[in-house]
Order: C-alpha cells, then structure tokens, then sequence
C-alpha cells in the first residue's frame, strides 16, 4: 500500500531487471539528504493489484515500466492531464484524494528532444503504435507540430492515436511502415522521428527506405541495447540518432520531484547539480 509516511519506493515492471531507475533515484536521493531506499520489484499485471493492496508492504512512491502502465492509471483516483489522455501512468502517489497517477514520460521526452536543440518543429513521425506511441504523441503536440504521421506494421492499430489526434487539434495520419515517402527532399519530410519499436527488431530493407530521413533527427525510446538497427540506419544515411537514456533522465527528475513535493513541476533545490549527479549515475551504469 501507499504511505506518505514511508521511505521506501520502488520501480515495478516485468520484466524489471534492465530498469536502470535504482540509479537514477538514489543519486537524487543522496544529494538531497533524503534517507529513502528505491528498489526494482518484479511484478506482473496479474500480480499488480493485490501487490499494490498489500497492507505488509508500504511505500511512498511508485515507478510504473511495462506492463504496469495501464493497470497504474485504472488504480490511481486522479489523474494528471498527460496520464489522463495517454491512459498510462508511470508514477504513483498517495494524497489526500486517494492515489495520484502521472505521466512524466511525455516531459521526460519533450526534455530530452530540446537538449537536441529543437524548440519547435512542422512535421512528425512516430514509429509504432503501442502505448509508448501515445506518450510520443502528446510530446510532439507540446513541442508544438501541427502535423504528425503514424507508422506502424499494422495502421489500424493507430486508429486510437489519429483519434487522439483530433481531440488535440492536431492533424494525424497513418500509414505502415514501408509505405513509400512522399516526395522525399521536398519539404515533406519529418524534422522529428520517435521510434517506439521493440529494440530488437531488425526492420526489412523496404522499411529503412522508407522511414529513414538523412538530416533529421531520431529518437529512439530504446536504451537497453543501442544503437539499434534502425538508429545505426540512421547515422549510417548522415541523420541524427539519440537513445532512450535522455528520456529516462528527464522522466525520472519528474518523479523525484513527484515524490519529493506532489508536484512534477515544482523545481528540485539546487536542480542543476542533481541532474548531473542522475546522468553521471546513468553513464556509469
């Protein structure tokens, strides 16, 4: 169960032993003087409730990874704005109206594409359609791009992100993935490109044809085995590429801020030298 007054928290996820959050988290930890301990716990979704119930077990926070995410937002009674339009929750609190649920992989990722120097862009593209692909909506429409194309094996499966779409104003079309571009070179081309595939997977020919786009930049949500083939791709056409480790960073500042003071914009003391301390702890990992 969630206690305020606890001092333990914990990533749950399964699988859970790639999770590199421990470091994240007890770097920040340290530097604030906060005694709290953070551990990974492996926990299936069949699993998920009665863990989250257990009156044995108390913690002051949870980190939601896969398969997690969805059952975290039906447990939580509020919900902020990101985890409310995505369906998923990654961090979990209580408060004084019951189990508090965010989002911070949409900020998480929205930090880590301006760190690459781009404030704003025109056109997007997202590869895949699983439930990171709505986080990656949500931070293309915060990043301000008014035209998003969705590539996925099967399009039908993009139906709910074209939908989501019009509730956000935004125009959102879907297509698979080794369908030709469209007039490649002639302003049609995305700035933008986050790939939401399984790391992994090795795509066809046809597909590196027709999602590679030299000069524009790549993010790759994947950051337990890189480059991936399509981030090697990539560099190899002259594109940019970034892993999934920025994301995580910036996802995890969020949530010590969550645990820390309920508020995942609520800037941390001294902000600036515990991020670094995160990311040094990322690198050595």
């Amino acid at each position: 169960m969630l206690s305020a007054d606890a001092t333990r928290l914990a990533v749950w996820g399964d699988p859970i032993a790639h999770s590199r959050s421990p470091q994240l988290h007890t770097a920040a930890y340290a530097l604030l003087g906060l005694p709290w301990t953070y551990e990974r716990r492996r926990v299936s979704e069949a699993q998920f409730d009665a863990a989250l119930a257990d009156p044995t077990e108390t913690w002051r926070g949870l980190s939601l990874t896969m398969p997690l995410k969805h059952v975290g937002a039906k447990a939580a009674t509020v919900l902020d704005r990101a985890a409310q339009l995505s369906g998923a929750v990654n961090t979990l609190v209580p408060g004084d109206e019951g189990i508090l649920g965010f989002n911070t992989d949409v900020a998480g990722l929205v930090a880590a594409i301006r760190e690459q120097g781009i404030e704003r862009a025109t056109r997007g593209r997202i590869l895949g359609a699983g439930a990171t692909a709505t986080s990656a909506l949500l931070a293309l429409e915060a990043l301000g791009v008014p035209e998003v194309e969705i590539r996925a094996r099967r399009p039908d499966a993009a139906r709910h992100l074209v939908a989501l779409g019009g509730q956000l104003d935004l125009h959102v079309t879907a297509a698979p993935l080794d369908a030709p571009r469209t007039r490649p070179g002639a302003g049609t081309d995305p700035e933008l490109t986050i790939a939401t595939l399984p790391g992994d997977a090795e795509p066809a020919a046809s597909v590196l044809d027709a999602v590679v786009v030299p000069g524009g930049l790549l993010v790759d949500v994947v950051y337990g085995t890189w480059p991936t083939p399509l981030a090697r791709a990539w560099e190899d056409a002259g594109g940019r590429a970034v892993s999934g480790l920025p994301m995580l960073l910036h996802q995890a500042v969020r949530q010590v801020r969550i645990f820390t003071t309920g508020d995942a914009d609520q800037p941390l003391p001294s902000e600036s030298v515990i991020v670094a301390s995160m990311r040094r702890a990322l690198m050595e990992d």
